[in-house]
Formats: structure tokens, C-alpha cells, sequence
């Protein structure tokens, strides 16, 4: 019998083998905000994503590779299953708490690059600069480290991480959000999400 975990890994990750290609083809279910997607995600894993938002399947947490899966259901998943409500971040506290615990212990390094790109957006995530700032640096680290062929992608990623600390370090939060978790909107805030490229 294979890991718990493997399924999500699997249907996360599919079965290409380097950063580009797994980019590729799965770009589209993890920044593409379909329907389908998101019923296939409710479909599949909405009841782990339950056990893990009560604080469950710590048991996955033997080996980097359930670590990452756990992440996804608290991070990922929600986004999906409850997009546009605020259960869409009810994850967001315990998968930054498990991230920092398992960068603690160095559990990322038994995970790809890209698999580390799911680790790191949790403290992309985050609302709150520090967060911000070790994203940042994660996400450099991973540019620095990657093959010439996959410069742009990884790029991309530290792009898309320096875009989010300095919303952060301007408003303290991501006004987009606001509507979603009630919270109100400073005029400057509403300016700012006038613009282009405001929402993430």
C-alpha cells in the first residue's frame, strides 16, 4: 500500500520529471482558477482538507513528503475548495506554523525545487513582513540554485514573491482579501486595487 499522501502528490505534481515540465503541465491547475478544477479538488480531498484544518493527520508528518502534502491541504486546497470565502485561509495558520517547523529541521531539502515552491508560498501567504522577507529569500535561493533552462520559471517565482512583500510592507495585508474576510477598506487600499496586477 502506497503513503496517504501519494494521491494529492500525485494529482499536484502529475508525472513529469523536471521543474519546467511539471510547471507546464500543471501550471494550469494551480494558478488557473477553474470550476472544474476546484469541483475535482472538493471531489477528491475535502475530507482530508477537513482532517487537516482540525489539526489532523499529523502522522504525516514522518517525512518530507507527507510534510509537503499536509501544507498543500492547508494551504492550497482551501483556496480551491472555498475559493472566494473566507474558509480559504482557515489553513494559513497552521501550514506557515508546520513550514517553519519543517525548515527548521531541513525537511525541504528532501524535496525538489518545485516541490519547494509549495512550501514557500505559505509564507508568501503570510501577512506579515518577516514572513515576507524569508519567502523572499527562499524563492532567491531557489533562483540561484536552478539549471539555466528553468532561469526563467524560478524567476518568475521570486518575481511574483517580491510583488507580495511589498504589498505587505505598504498595507500590512492584502487588500484583496479584505472583501472576502470582512475587513474594511482604507481609501488608499481601494486606490491600490484599482490597478493592475492588484490581485494575486
Amino acid at each position: 500500500m502506497g503513503a496517504p499522501w501519494q494521491p494529492l502528490l500525485d494529482w499536484w505534481f502529475g508525472s513529469a520529471v523536471t521543474a519546467a515540465e511539471v510547471a507546464a503541465a500543471r501550471a494550469g491547475l494551480w494558478f488557473g482558477k477553474q470550476d472544474s478544477q476546484d469541483d475535482q479538488a472538493r471531489e477528491r480531498f475535502a475530507e482530508q482538507v477537513e482532517q487537516a484544518l482540525s489539526s489532523g493527520l499529523p502522522e504525516w508528518l514522518a517525512e518530507p513528503a507527507g510534510w509537503l502534502a499536509l501544507i498543500l491541504l492547508l494551504d492550497q486546497l482551501p483556496r480551491m475548495i472555498h475559493r472566494d470565502r473566507p474558509q480559504a485561509f482557515a489553513g494559513d495558520r497552521r501550514a506557515q506554523q508546520l513550514v517553519r517547523e519543517g525548515l527548521a529541521h531541513g525537511w525541504e531539502t528532501g524535496l525538489a525545487p518545485i516541490q519547494q515552491v509549495f512550501i514557500y508560498l505559505v509564507l508568501e501567504h503570510a501577512e506579515d513582513l518577516p514572513s515576507q522577507t524569508q519567502a523572499l529569500a527562499r524563492f532567491a535561493a531557489l533562483h540561484a540554485g536552478a539549471a539555466a533552462s528553468e532561469d526563467k520559471l524560478f524567476a518568475d517565482y521570486l518575481d511574483y514573491a517580491e510583488r507580495h512583500r511589498r504589498v505587505i510592507a505598504r498595507f500590512g495585508r492584502f487588500p484583496h482579501r479584505n472583501s472576502i474576510l470582512g475587513r474594511v477598506s482604507t481609501a488608499e487600499e481601494v486606490a491600490f486595487l484599482r490597478e493592475p496586477g492588484s490581485r494575486f
